[in-house]
């Protein structure tokens, strides 16, 4: 019997959350495999958009793959936005926002949100120069995850994503992880 394997990686900006590249117009993508030679068979647990960063599971076992993206699991993401984030806003944000999914008006479900007063735990990188305006870090804590949610849920409050880094799903924590650095886990479900 095959022993299944799980890994975190720290999914670094501008790669795709995948390792084969099967449509013709993302021919130049980078995808994971660039970086990492890993088992045929591994998986990504749910995905990070190309301009997102941070934790990424990695799986060769289908049933941990489903217990992570089918039940309740917490994601946090350290979200840096362009301008001031104001209580209000972070109210707004955790009762729900009204965005669009497949074209369609779609509520979030309510999450936890607060201004993240210290972002020094995240590896620094260029965004922006600070002369284009102010930028606050916020955290919000989803257990849902429609594509883009994050950035759509930000933009509407009238806060634009300018950075966006997945910091925890459930118990496993990005931590001290550097971009594209990657250990093996072990899974508990």
């Amino acid at each position: 019997m095959n022993k299944e394997v799980h890994y975190k990686i720290y999914k670094p900006y501008g790669y795709l959350s995948q390792f084969v590249n099967h449509q013709n117009k993302r021919k130049s993508k980078k995808l994971l495999s660039d970086i990492f030679n890993l088992p045929e068979n591994l998986m990504a647990v749910g995905r990070l958009d190309e301009k997102s960063e941070g934790l990424l599971l990695l799986t060769t076992d289908g049933k941990f793959s489903n217990y992570i993206t089918s039940t309740n699991i917490e994601k946090e993401y350290h979200v840096m936005v362009d301008g001031i984030i104001t209580a209000d806003i972070i109210e707004e944000l955790k009762n729900g926002i009204e965005i669009s999914v497949d074209g369609k008006p779609y509520k979030t479900k309510p999450c936890k949100a607060h201004i993240l007063n210290d972002a020094s735990h995240i590896f620094d990188r260029f965004v922006r120069d600070e002369r284009h305006g102010i930028t606050t870090w916020l955290s919000i804590t989803l257990i849902e995850g429609k594509f883009r949610q994050v950035r759509k849920m930000t933009a509407k409050v009238g806060l634009p994503t300018l950075r966006l880094v997945r910091v925890k799903i459930g118990k496993y924590k990005l931590g001290k992880m550097q971009p594209s650095e990657i250990l093996e886990i072990k899974a508990n479900y």
